[in-house]
């Protein structure tokens, strides 16, 4: 598997329609990435099931998946999709594994600069900084909804804007749309937050005799 691979499969995402609405209306907010950063930051640890959904340029839905996800400051991922689309992403913050168990391999590859601001680590790395990142402009919804909406500033990154939205201080839905129009849509259920999670929770086991194709520098 090639590095953008492994890149695409870490920028998570979702798409609310209405969501969608408030980031074509929405203004820059002062102060909007200073609050994103204080929201995620009270996550220690985030672990949730999810529903995928990825939708073409005409809004077609071309794939759909269910798993869960783990996360852990400082750096630490996991993320599983279950059968037909079986797979493994694992970060420990430095490296990335992608396991496969239809194709039988595992893939190693390190976790660059770019792949370190991507969507997915939002929740396990670094937030400090966002603004020298991301424009980040925010919506209040009501009393306890609260829309992001984060344009990258880099013409290089993978996704030409993310939105988070976060209900009475919880991340429930997520929206990433490319450069070819092209969402991932991923909606997160049976939220724990800051539980006590241990580091073996975040290790690949895979059978011997899987291929291991290591693309470290």
């Amino acid at each position: 598997m090639m590095l953008n691979s492994v890149k695409q499969l870490l920028a998570l995402s979702v798409l609310l329609p209405w969501a969608l609405t408030a980031a074509a209306a929405g203004t820059h907010s002062e102060g909007a990435a200073e609050r994103l950063s204080d929201l995620l930051r009270d996550y220690g640890t985030f672990q949730a099931s999810f529903t995928q959904e990825v939708a073409d340029d005409r809004g077609l839905v071309v794939q759909e998946t269910e798993g869960k996800l783990r996360a852990k400051r400082p750096g630490l991922f996991y993320w599983e999709t279950r059968p037909p689309a079986n797979q493994f992403i694992v970060s420990d913050g430095k490296t990335v594994e992608v396991y496969d168990p239809d194709l039988e391999q595992v893939t190693v590859q390190e976790l660059d600069e770019q792949v370190s601001v991507t969507p997915a680590l939002l929740l396990s790395g670094e937030v400090e900084g966002l603004s020298d990142v991301y424009r980040v402009d925010e919506r209040v919804l009501g009393e306890f909804t609260r829309v992001y909406i984060l344009e990258p500033k880099s013409e290089d990154s993978l996704f030409i804007s993310l939105t988070l939205v976060f209900f009475d201080g919880e991340l429930q839905e997520m929206e990433l749309e490319d450069s070819l129009a092209q969402r991932t849509l991923i909606s997160f259920g049976g939220i724990v937050l800051n539980e006590d999670l241990p580091d073996s929770a975040f290790r690949l086991d895979y059978p011997e005799g899987v291929d291991v194709i290591k693309g470290l520098q």
